[in-house]
């Protein structure tokens, strides 16, 4: 009895351990974890430096080449003088197509190297759950029948991990699918080289043609490998202790890289002051920020940053309005047609937290309830420029039993409470306008949570707990369909 308790205890294990690479490893493939909690190391690639040409002018002359810090080669290369193709407008397309190309070749391969590595952990991963299949049969068949019945339980629970091996079968493929991405981007290269050799026996536009179709097949690649189903939410961090009870705070998802400002809004209406701080840090570490004045003041706690500008719905109304921060000014504002307000269908905690505005993978969205949908929570996707409706769902879900809500990969999370013991435990898929209850736990630390937000680019839910700044990370559980692509 004693083996083979062991033995599942190494495939429990070893599921952790897989559990654990998707939660850390592939947020860093796919770069959705930008801001981080604590400063990393920077490093920089040894190079080994050669010996510049005798003549420059005659072709591109490779300088040097190393190795960086991730594995990949990175080289110098010396270009002809100006003087030799500065009329060519052909030559500069080429040279930014050739850019391009190898701009891709380094994200391929990382992507190539990191998919390899953990790999191995999923076919060890496999090996070992066929191989426990195996023994159970094995039980079953050469002992008693009152022996069998001690592994009746554990065969059950290896019922549910059954339905794994399609899926570490469809990592195999992502695998392959990877390495073809490798190979095509090789042979352009080889190619846009051939090309600086002998300008004009290949068809620009063609080439241009090729490059592109691979550059959108490689972001679908990355978008699809960046979505999944929540999995797990991690122990609270406190970023900070400010405030009054309710408040909400943020980034902006599509801030350009480096840019780390926070944005912090105390209390749920009649206010309209946004608190600016320059990074992570400062929010951390000072009370040094820049204060923005809203034409309006806001309603509840769902606002959101998103590429620059504010969105907040305006108090007492179900106006959404639109706030550019470069140039202080609404840059559009439009009803939410039939969107409750002033509290008739807010979260269960209250404070005019009718609409809430959200951002996930695929853009902005708004929750709110509806007379016509009996006060049930309604998913609206909206425009972020014209903050039209693209497409909304209903929902059987009351708004009022919602402690909050979030969106990832397009679904709608929702949690059963805002204070004590707190889970989500409903899940409506946008995609396929289909949903289930779940059993998600995590933990409320200061016992009453008034604004709960996924942000895509951290992979973090950015939370306010009762005057508290907390992040929750989250885990997706995902697969790359290569018919898809």
């Amino acid at each position: 009895m004693t083996v083979p308790l062991l033995k599942i205890g190494v495939v429990l294990s070893t599921m952790a351990m897989i559990t654990n690479w998707m939660s850390q490893t592939l947020p860093s493939l796919v770069g959705l974890n930008t801001t981080k909690l604590t400063a990393a190391q920077g490093g920089y690639p040894d190079r080994s430096i050669g010996v510049l040409p005798a003549n420059p002018e005659e072709s591109w002359q490779v300088y040097s080449s190393a190795q960086d810090s991730e594995g990949r080669c990175v080289c110098t290369v010396v270009a002809p003088q100006q003087s030799m193709c500065s009329r060519d407008a052909r030559t500069k397309q080429l040279r930014q197509l050739l850019e391009k190309v190898q701009n891709m070749t380094q994200s391929i391969q990382v992507l190539d190297q990191r998919t390899q590595r953990d790999l191995q952990y999923v076919e060890k991963m496999e090996v070992q759950l066929r191989g426990l299949e195996t023994k159970f049969r094995q039980v079953e068949e050469t002992h008693k029948q009152n022996i069998a019945k001690q592994y009746k339980a554990i065969k059950a629970k290896m019922e549910e991990l059954r339905p794994l091996i399609p899926v570490l079968e469809e990592y195999k493929a992502d695998a392959k699918l990877v390495l073809q991405f490798k190979e095509e981007v090789q042979n352009l290269t080889s190619v846009l080289n051939e090309l600086q050799e002998e300008m004009g026996a290949y068809d620009y536009e063609e080439l241009h043609s090729r490059v592109s179709n691979l550059e959108e097949r490689l972001r679908a690649c990355m978008q699809k490998l960046a979505c999944g189903k929540l999995t797990g939410i991690s122990d609270p961090i406190t970023i900070k202790t400010s405030g009054s009870r309710f408040g909400s705070w943020m980034t902006d998802p599509l801030a350009p890289e480096g840019d780390t400002r926070v944005w912090y809004m105390d209390g749920y209406h009649n206010n309209r002051f946004v608190r600016e701080y320059k990074s992570m840090h400062d929010f951390m570490t000072s009370d040094n920020f820049t204060s923005h004045r809203l034409p309006h003041p806001w309603s509840g706690t769902g606002q959101v940053v998103y590429n620059g500008s504010i969105y907040f719905n305006k108090f007492q109304s179900h106006i959404i309005i639109k706030f550019d921060f470069r140039t202080s000014s609404i840059s559009k504002s439009r009803q939410l047609d039939y969107a409750g307000f002033n509290n008739a269908y807010h979260y269960s905690w209250g404070g005019h937290s009718d609409i809430d505005l959200m951002v996930d993978e695929g853009g902005l969205w708004a929750v709110y309830g509806t007379n016509q949908n009996a006060g049930n929570i309604v998913i609206s996707k909206l425009n972020p420029n014209t903050l039209q409706i693209i497409k909304s769902w209903t929902t059987n879900h009351p708004k009022r039993s919602a402690g909050e809500s979030f969106m990832i990969c397009g679904t709608l999370y929702v949690t059963n409470g805002y204070s004590g013991g707190t889970k989500v435990y409903y899940a409506y898929s946008t995609n396929s306008s289909t949903y289930e209850y779940i059993d998600i736990s995590f933990q409320n630390k200061y016992s009453h949570i008034s604004m709960l937000d996924y942000n895509p680019r951290d992979r973090a839910l950015y939370a306010w707990n009762n005057g508290h700044q907390v992040l929750y990370n989250v885990t997706l559980f995902h697969v790359i369909r290569s018919e898809e692509l």
